[in-house]
């Protein structure tokens, strides 16, 4: 019954933080978008910046932007804050139930690092707040007043941490670390600079003072940052499922390469959306690093299997599958806290093997992912011999 309990959870829990994410992602690319498309013309209010016409849903919309506030305080005031709090809480609670309580697997790999559970859920959580503090130093320091200083320094520090957490962690867990750090870094810069900065400039508009515009420029610059990380942070939400990007040799720098991607496909649309010609560099650039990232995605694990042997027997592949795997990718697996085979693959018998031939290439050979963390203690030498038998075309003889 816990295995179920915890199962449906998990299930809930990830269900909220997409609902909560596409929510916080819609809103973030719609007011970039509203921001950088508002035109300027005589006749507008005091104090407006630029207004824009939309349409959606049949209907016609009317939008304005002042500078900093209006003279007066409307009646009703939307505020933007519940989708990124209720995205970085319901990710957070999936961080514990999935990586934290399941740190063994899923954090874990004794060749990378030979770390206890409760060592390696301390650096995790460790690593979110040094990283969060890291960079909201950056940016109330001088260095915050130059944009694209602080863009190419916060872009070494992402590099680096990202390199240190695949040191530290398995693959997968190193990717979600990293993804959950950038997602910390955002919602924080919701929840400690811009509704602050926004109720600053309410309680001055209700106390009749002349709001800070510095107040305003310092959320649109936290603002600016959120819209460039969003997408490399969803890359880094979904790439467990792809081990071939999270457990191979050049992991780290897969990660670097979709940091620049993830700005500089936004940036092509900013311009757009600002009412200029979307600069066709950009296009190139992302094709080059989508080349390289699947380029760097066939390089195999960081041990190299060398050449191979002669094609061994299939029975040989059967005990070794059976042996490292099918205690979770079994009709009823027996590993404590497994309640299904994972992905529905099972591996508990010769016929299945055959079949799963593909996610074994993918899994266990191409890359590590499998066994996770190397649980099971699967060798070199069984992963070469798995190699030599996929090579011959996975024969059952």
């Amino acid at each position: 019954m816990d295995v179920v309990l915890a199962e449906a959870l998990s299930a809930m829990v990830r269900w909220l933080h997409v609902i909560a994410g596409v929510a916080w992602i819609g809103s973030s690319f719609y007011f970039i978008h509203l921001d950088l498309s508002l035109r300027s013309r005589t006749g507008l209010p005091s104090g407006v910046k630029g207004e824009a016409w939309q349409v959606h849903g049949g209907g016609f919309y009317h939008m304005l932007k002042y500078v900093v506030a209006p003279s007066h305080l409307p009646d009703e005031l939307t505020w933007f804050k519940w989708e990124a709090y209720t995205t970085w809480l319901s990710g957070f609670a999936l961080l514990v139930i999935v990586y934290y309580l399941g740190a063994e697997l899923f954090l874990i790999d004794r060749a990378v690092l030979d770390l206890e559970s409760w060592q390696a859920v301390a650096i995790s959580f460790g690593g979110l707040l040094a990283a969060w503090l890291v960079y909201e130093g950056l940016c109330r320091s001088p260095l915050g007043r130059n944009d694209l200083a602080l863009a190419l320094i916060g872009y070494v520090f992402l590099v680096a941490f990202t390199w240190g957490f695949t040191h530290i962690f398995n693959g997968r867990g190193a990717f979600i670390q990293i993804g959950a750090l950038i997602g910390t870094m955002m919602v924080a810069n919701v929840f400690v600079v811009i509704i602050p900065n926004q109720k600053k400039i309410v309680a001055d508009l209700l106390a009749g003072r002349e709001p800070d515009p510095a107040l305003g420029a310092a959320g649109k610059q936290r603002s600016v940052h959120n819209n460039y990380l969003t997408l490399p942070v969803i890359f880094l939400m979904i790439s467990n499922h792809y081990p071939l990007f999270y457990a191979t040799s050049w992991n780290w720098l897969i990660v670097a390469i979709v940091l620049l991607l993830g700005p500089i496909i936004r940036h092509y649309f900013n311009e757009r959306h600002a009412g200029r010609e979307g600069p066709l560099w950009t296009w190139a650039a992302a094709a080059v690093g989508v080349v390289a990232i699947i380029w760097l995605s066939g390089q195999g694990p960081r041990e190299s299997t060398g050449s191979l042997p002669q094609r061994p027997a299939f029975a040989e592949v059967t005990e070794i599958v059976t042996s490292r795997c099918s205690m979770c990718h079994a009709d009823t697996p027996v590993w404590a806290g497994i309640a299904t085979a994972p992905k529905d693959v099972r591996l508990d018998t010769p016929e299945r093997i055959r079949q799963h031939a593909r996610q074994i290439d993918i899994n266990a050979v191409r890359s590590h992912a499998m066994p996770p963390g190397n649980v099971t203690e699967m060798t070199a030498e069984e992963r070469v011999a798995l190699a030599a038998w996929l090579a011959a075309g996975a024969p059952m003889q």
